[in-house]
């Protein structure tokens, strides 16, 4: 490290105030970060990481949050002490951030590259035409494909991975001292999330880039950080050279984070069990249309020809990168969006129903989406989300019942009953993905759709969400369709696996087979990236 720090943070305390009472959420932390530094904040959800990161550029909703104590000093300056007005020459130019959830972060109403072209212009200068020619650039640096097509596409048209790389590539576009990443790779599967950390190196070499990472993920703490800083409860209990953390941890904390992985093999595959969803060539193609007249020139086979089936207390892993169909897969036999071939749920062809005829099954079919925080109304309490179900499909039940309900099925998921009058936005991440998967088993569904419902939680909260599902597919025999890009999980939970790319099954099989003996190369590079990440070298398997 250089004598002088490119950032440095002393004594920082982080404390909210609600309703008269205040609560300390960062109790006087101190780090440094050199000038070509990477160092990890890491701790399970809640342990105050993020918001110390958001610290830094002062995003925290004041004067709600308060510093009590603290300062942070970058390029000589103390950065609580600026007015906004020379902050805005330090954010988005000399300090950039990635966000955890992207959807909340893009603007839905402007295009891919209106957005990074407005960086451009704003802290570079450029022009119209140039700043598209860099925005290209970036956006395949950052590995979406064929990015000419996806200049004019809209947030909502981009799959969970292509939205957080779209972030890393605004993020990126001003070359910055200091990058803060928030759970970077959070939403990416593990071929992309190996791309990401290499592009993330080179940069960091290349331009002298320091980083702040954030992250559950030890596997890629051991391998981009220099330092690491491990969090519990708002304070930094142990930090120190990355290998030394590993190889050596002191405090009892790092131990249980480091020894927290999901963990058992799922039973074998049940051939005889009942068919609970059924898909036979399930197609989801969408048209591209240009001209004046808006002809369909060509589709985007998203979904093509596609047989599936999930069986009762038993479950189907869907995997493959970012984009290789597998969430249009399952919004299509959930029937939330439109599909040719037959879908069959619980012996009755659903494909062919209006939406009135649709609205009784949803009891029995329900889904837990990737963003909770999108799926989540900032408008309603947890008790308010979690009883709407019930309120809809279960109308006889008293309020004293429905509030039972709600508790029974918090106390489930590993949240405090007491919190159900707080708001969305006054939880953690992996706190709001939690209550997401209540407010679907609340109603005890037959077949429950899980799309990437671990991404946002930390390696311990994991292993416990994988132990639940266990639980609640064994007591009421549920059919689970988990997809995921962290095979780590699916090794855990699924039966059965199909491996997706360009929207076709690649290999399909018992779990056992393909984890043990994958067939393709396709599948045998996923597996090289998910359980080799720490030894091999980073970005061995490209999109």
């Amino acid at each position: 490290m250089s004598e002088q720090p490119l950032l440095s943070v002393r004594d920082l305390s982080v404390a909210f105030t609600q309703g008269g009472k205040t609560q300390t959420a960062v109790d006087r932390i101190s780090f440094d970060i050199a000038k070509g530094e990477t160092v990890a904040l890491v701790g399970e959800s809640g342990s105050g990481k993020s918001v110390s990161a958001l610290s830094v550029l002062k995003l925290l909703p004041y004067p709600a949050a308060s510093h009590p104590s603290g300062h942070i000093m970058f390029d000589g300056a103390d950065l609580l002490a600026l007015g906004e007005k020379d902050l805005r020459r330090v954010r988005g130019n000399k300090i950039t951030m990635i966000f955890q959830e992207p959807m909340t972060s893009l603007n839905p109403l402007h295009t891919i590259s209106q957005q990074i072209i407005e960086i451009l212009k704003l802290h570079r200068g450029m022009a119209d035409k140039a700043a598209r020619v860099r925005t290209l650039e970036l956006l395949n640096e950052v590995g979406i494909r064929d990015p000419q097509k996806r200049l004019d596409a809209y947030p909502h048209q981009l799959s969970g991975g292509q939205r957080q790389r779209v972030m890393i590539a605004m993020a990126l576009a001003n070359e910055p001292q200091l990058l803060i990443a928030d759970e970077p790779t959070t939403a990416l599967d593990v071929t992309v999330q190996a791309q990401i950390l290499e592009l993330l190196d080179g940069l960091k070499k290349k331009n002298g880039m320091s980083m702040l990472f954030i992250t559950h993920d030890l596997g890629i703490v051991r391998k981009v950080a220099d330092r690491v800083c491990v969090m519990t409860k708002g304070k930094i209990v142990e930090t120190g050279p990355t290998k030394e953390i590993f190889s050596n941890p002191q405090h009892e904390y790092t131990r249980h984070l480091l020894a927290a992985e999901p963990k058992g093999k799922p039973p074998l595959a049940d051939d005889t069990a009942k068919t609970v969803m059924s898909g036979r060539d399930i197609k989801v193609w969408f048209p591209i249309k240009e001209g004046f007249f808006r002809k369909t020139v060509d589709h985007v086979k998203a979904v093509d020809g596609i047989d599936v089936t999930v069986r009762a207390g038993q479950t189907l892993g869907v995997v493959g990168e970012s984009g290789s169909g597998k969430t249009t897969l399952g919004l299509a036999l959930a029937r939330m969006i439109s599909s040719s071939g037959k879908i069959n749920f619980n012996g009755r062809d659903i494909n062919q129903l209006s939406f009135n005829d649709m609205r009784p099954l949803r009891r029995e079919l329900q889904i837990v989406f990737q963003d909770p925080f999108g799926s989540l109304s900032p408008r309603m309490s947890v008790s308010d989300i979690i009883e709407e179900g019930l309120k809809i499909h279960e109308p006889k039940l008293s309020d004293a019942e429905r509030d039972k309900r709600v508790v029974d099925v918090l106390n489930e998921v590993g949240l405090d009953p007491e919190t159900r009058f707080r708001y969305p936005h006054e939880f953690s991440g992996g706190q709001r993905q939690r209550i997401a998967i209540a407010r679907a088993m609340v109603l005890k569904p037959r077949f429950v759709m899980l799309d990437e419902p671990t991404s946002a939680l930390d390696m311990s909260v994991q292993a416990q969400v994988v132990d639940l599902l266990r639980e609640l597919q064994a007591k009421h025999d549920l059919a689970y369709l988990f997809i995921s890009h962290d095979l780590k999980v699916i090794r855990a939970l699924a039966n059965d696996v199909i491996v997706m790319r360009n929207g076709q099954i690649v290999e399909s099989g018992p779990s056992r087979q393909i984890f043990e003996q994958p067939q393709s190369d396709y599948t045998r590079a996923l597996m090289a990236a998910a359980f080799k990440i720490e030894t091999a070298p980073v970005g061995i398997v490209s999109e």
